[in-house]
């Protein structure tokens, strides 16, 4: 029996066909596409045609040389305008009442009185220069023909001859001739090719104005590519600034709006203005809107500086030239002049250069100093140049301690009595006992200062870089007293405040350099206790104020506005050690860059000036000493070193292990090793050639013992 197979689902694959059988598919005809209308096309063109640059670039050419003569006739006739009337003197005066300068107001009138009245003068002498015209002329012509008839007698008697009596007259008679038929065939050409001349002029003078809109100006004009500034700009830009009061007053000024300013004067890589403000507008609604003035001067806002000079409702603006700020300034005259010698007491550090391009030296007589910013902005830098140019100087002494441990001031080993380089808590406290050693020495100096007044000590500077890290640190002594904080508590605090408070009288100073300042990392008696305090980049207004003091910042100093990155090495700096602008809180310092190469050279020819300083490297806690080495060691290469000054300078070494060390124990040592101190000049001294035999002579008995 057969089964019928229903299939209930349609077959979607297409049967497939024989070998050997091509099959041939009758696509039917697309419809014919429409064809597009020729309004279309032809309004296609036109827009491809309007909007295209090479149209856009002749019509703006057409209507700036259009406009350009145009208002260079209405320049041209408001001058003559001016010259004519007493609206020049009207204009000055509305100016001078818009800004509140009545005084200037007053001389503008008395000027304008003074022009009035030589005008009405002037006037009264035409209604009888006609008559005196005639009388002058008739004169002349009379004087004149009198002058050639004895001329043409005296020829006459020359050659005898009568006829020549009229010759000159004749000859003048001719010349006048030509010069008519001259003017003739000139003036014809003339009234053809003059007005040309006249739309010339015209042209001319619109163009040196700029005198068109905006977007018929030339590209490079349009963005303020290599724009020069000029008083109309400045004004312009104030007018366009956003106060209310200023616009208004700068309106009502109209064209003398200029005499806001005073002179533009080239200041380095820029130049600068002083800009008297209208009565009613503040220099802080200026000062607020930096960015947008520098915009509207078209530059960037960091070229763009605002200060207050002592003239009361001015601001001085410096405006860098584009790109200018961006560019390296040269070497420091530490890497060029391999002769300069440095003076603590008279003589000025080449830091920079200022924004005017001129050289920024500062004095670190008896000053303290802080440098701060935010990291890897050039601070270790900037501050490592001035210690280089005092290490020159060879009575400076140096006690130094670099918190971060990078290697950033190895060259100082041969020049620092004292170099710590580490970050850990250990190399913090080594730092604070340093700076309490510095008090000490602080103290002893004021002992003697007493005794006697005209004592005089070697320089002292206990330089702490990354201080942030002293500040910070959560370290406690055996009495439960904490290295860091900002309490009377804090080891480190307490003496960096001893000697910001008596360090200056005997030349015992305070450096410290430290990144992003808080009231935690650096505290306010301390940063208020610098006589110089110089800021890099920072993030914060906040943060300006507590670098350099709310006085330079509302005076204008702004390193908050620094370019993060992009202006490294360059500081703003509070101090009366450097030269700043009569009127002004602050300074702005483009430092020299030293790297590393210089800087090796400079320490070297520093090492060469000095006797043989031995740098006391501090060591961890807990190590074993080797104490005879470390007698060797802080002896250096002196002769002979009082033994007293040796017990000092071991426990500066390491205060675990020599704090408490007296003569007796020093004594016990050297007597072990054959090298016994002895008497000269009537104080204890020790050998560095004694010392130095004993260790050749331990050493050679510990290598015949290992062999």
């Amino acid at each position: 029996m057969s089964e019928n197979v229903i299939h209930l689902h349609k077959a979607t694959d297409p049967p497939a066909e024989p070998a050997g059988v091509t099959t041939l598919t009758v696509v039917p005809d697309a419809p014919p596409a429409r064809p597009v209308p020729l309004w279309v096309r032809s309004g296609r063109a036109v827009k491809t045609a309007v909007t295209h640059e090479g149209t856009k670039t002749a019509v703006r050419a057409v209507a700036r040389h259009g406009l350009y003569t145009f208002n260079g006739g209405r320049i041209v006739a408001r001058r003559a305008w001016d010259g004519r009337t007493g609206s020049r003197y009207e204009r000055m005066i509305r100016a001078a009442e818009a800004a509140g300068n009545l005084e200037a107001a007053e001389e503008w009138e008395e000027r304008l009185q003074r022009f009035r009245a030589a005008r009405h003068h002037r006037r009264m002498d035409l209604l009888h220069s006609p008559v005196d015209a005639a009388k002058g002329v008739a004169v002349g012509a009379g004087m004149s023909i009198g002058l050639l008839v004895a001329l043409g007698i005296v020829m006459a008697i020359s050659t005898e001859d009568v006829g020549h009596v009229i010759t000159p007259l004749s000859a003048t008679i001719d010349f006048i001739a030509l010069l008519i038929r001259i003017v003739q065939v000139v003036w014809g050409p003339a009234l053809t090719i003059g007005p040309f001349l006249a739309l010339l002029a015209l042209w001319s003078v619109g163009r040196k104005q700029h005198a068109a809109p905006a977007w018929a100006l030339p590209a490079n004009v349009r963005n303020g590519e290599g724009e020069p500034i000029t008083p109309s700009i400045v004004v312009k830009a104030l007018r366009d600034l956003g106060v209310p009061a200023l616009a208004r007053a700068i309106k009502e000024m109209g064209d003398a709006g200029a005499s806001m300013l005073g002179p533009i004067t080239i200041a380095g890589c820029g130049v600068e203005v002083d800009v008297t403000l209208p009565s009613g507008v503040s220099t802080v609604e200026v000062q607020n809107r930096r960015r947008k003035l520098a915009e509207n001067l078209t530059r960037h806002e960091h070229e763009v500086f605002i200060t207050l000079p002592q003239a009361a409702r001015t601001v001085r603006l410096w405006i860098a030239d584009s790109g200018a700020l961006d560019e390296p300034i040269g070497p420091s005259p530490l890497v060029t002049d391999e002769t300069m010698t440095a003076d603590y007491t008279k003589g000025r550090a080449p830091w920079g250069q200022d924004l005017r391009g001129d050289a920024a030296a500062l004095s670190l007589y008896q000053r303290h100093l802080l440098v701060t910013g935010l990291s890897n902005q050039g601070k270790t830098a900037a501050l490592r140049a001035l210690a280089l140019w005092l290490a020159l100087d060879r009575s400076v002494q140096f006690w130094l301690a670099d918190l971060k441990g990078a290697g950033d001031w190895r060259y100082f080993d041969g020049i620092a009595s004292v170099l710590i380089q580490g970050p850990t808590d250990d190399h913090v406290i080594q730092a604070t006992e340093m700076a309490e050693d510095a008090v000490t020495e602080m103290n002893r100096r004021l002992e003697m200062r007493q005794k006697d007044p005209t004592a005089v000590f070697p320089p002292l500077i206990v330089l702490v870089d990354e201080a942030q890290v002293a500040f910070m640190c959560p370290a406690k002594d055996e009495d439960g007293r904490p290295y860091g904080g900002s309490k009377a508590t804090s080891r480190y605090f307490m003496a960096v405040r001893k000697i910001h408070n008596q360090g200056r009288a005997v030349d015992v100073l305070m450096w410290q350099g430290t990144q992003d300042p808080t009231d935690q990392n650096l505290p306010k008696l301390v940063r208020e206790g610098a006589h110089t305090r110089a800021s890099l980049a920072l993030g914060t207004e906040q943060q300006s104020r507590m670098a350099l003091g709310d006085k330079a910042v509302n005076g204008g100093a702004a390193p908050h506005l620094l370019r993060q990155g992009l202006d490294k090495g360059t500081l703003v700096v509070a101090s009366d050690g450097i030269a700043i602008p009569a009127g002004q809180a602050s300074i702005t310092v483009r430092t020299h860059f030293i790297d590393d190469d210089a800087a090796q050279t400079i320490a070297d020819r520093a090492k060469a000036l000095r006797d043989g300083v031995t740098t006391l490297h501090v060591l961890e806690h807990g190590e074993e000493r080797d104490q005879l080495a470390d007698i060797a060691a802080v002896i250096g290469t002196t002769a002979r070193v009082r033994t007293k000054d040796v017990l000092t300078r071991l426990a500066m070494l390491n205060e675990d292990a020599y704090g408490g060390w007296s003569f007796i124990d020093l004594k016990r040592v050297l007597d072990d090793a054959g090298a016994e101190p002895y008497k000269s000049d009537g104080v204890m001294v020790v050998s560095r050639d004694r010392v130095a035999n004993a260790l050749a002579h331990r050493d050679d008995e510990d290598s015949a013992s290992a062999e």
